[in-house]
């Protein structure tokens, strides 16, 4: 899904931007026209990271590497402090960075747990915590978070990912009800499923039960998603607010 929106000289932060949707999200805002940071985690990912940030540059668009663990406050407040001193501002920030893990709840480590949250929630309550001054400061600003279909309909094996996004949705609905009136929004984008990396490890059979659920009959690619995102990040999504996009194939009725 290809939407057309100019962005022209915008600063946009896009967190796990190394591969799959936030890898997509990334360069369809550059062929938009912004300034795209490419987020991804410092011990791993930074090869992918340059080969997204060489794709953008060699269509034309402009990228910047930044390295951080989301989950981490020092690494998050350093990010933001890098950003600034290379853009002077921001525009829009894409909180998309994640990870799954699969296990029954009473099989479900507390690591694992914390993990999962540590990344999803606390990585986009740190960003956002750390964008709001800046786009205050410039009274324009957009917000999109990751969440899923997951979210609404549970999913077996997965307890600590769906809280997780479930949080989002929640965390985004307050976010917007306090920043109010001004130029700044907040929403979501909850994909159904996608091929991504995240999938590699399924079975095809399991993937075959997930096709038969959706009565689009297929599994999304990342082109069939990132256009919810580039049009929440456009001037035409203003009046979008505390929302919740989601390209799903029918898989979820919202």
């Amino acid at each position: 899904m290809t939407v057309k929106a100019d962005l022209s000289g915008k600063v946009a932060l896009v967190t796990g931007a190394s591969s799959g949707i936030g890898r997509g999200v990334a360069i369809e805002l550059a062929k938009s026209g912004c300034h795209v940071f490419i987020n991804f985690p410092p011990n791993e990912g930074g090869d992918a990271a340059s080969r997204v940030k060489i794709e953008i540059h060699n269509n034309g668009g402009l990228a910047s590497l930044a390295p951080a663990d989301v989950s981490n406050e020092q690494d998050v407040s350093n990010m933001f402090a890098d950003l600034m001193a290379e853009a002077g501002r921001l525009d829009i920030l894409v909180n998309n960075a994640g990870i799954a893990r699969s296990a029954p709840i009473e099989e479900i480590t507390m690591e694992d747990w914390r993990a999962v949250m540590d990344v999803h929630v606390n990585g986009t309550f740190l960003c956002t915590r750390a964008a709001l001054p800046i786009m205050y400061q410039q009274d324009a600003g957009r917000i999109i978070n990751t969440a899923s279909q997951l979210a609404y309909k549970g999913a077996p094996g997965f307890a600590h990912y769906t809280a997780a996004k479930g949080a989002i949705l929640s965390f985004t609905r307050t976010l917007t009800l306090e920043i109010g009136t001004g130029n700044i929004t907040a929403n979501c984008v909850a994909p159904g499923a996608t091929l991504t990396p995240i999938l590699d490890d399924v079975p095809e059979e399991i993937l075959d039960q997930i096709r038969q659920a959706i009565p689009r009959g297929e599994i999304a690619q990342v082109d069939d998603i990132v256009g919810a995102f580039v049009f929440l990040a456009s001037d035409s999504a203003a009046h979008f607010r505390g929302q919740c996009l989601s390209p799903n194939g029918g898989d979820v009725f919202l």
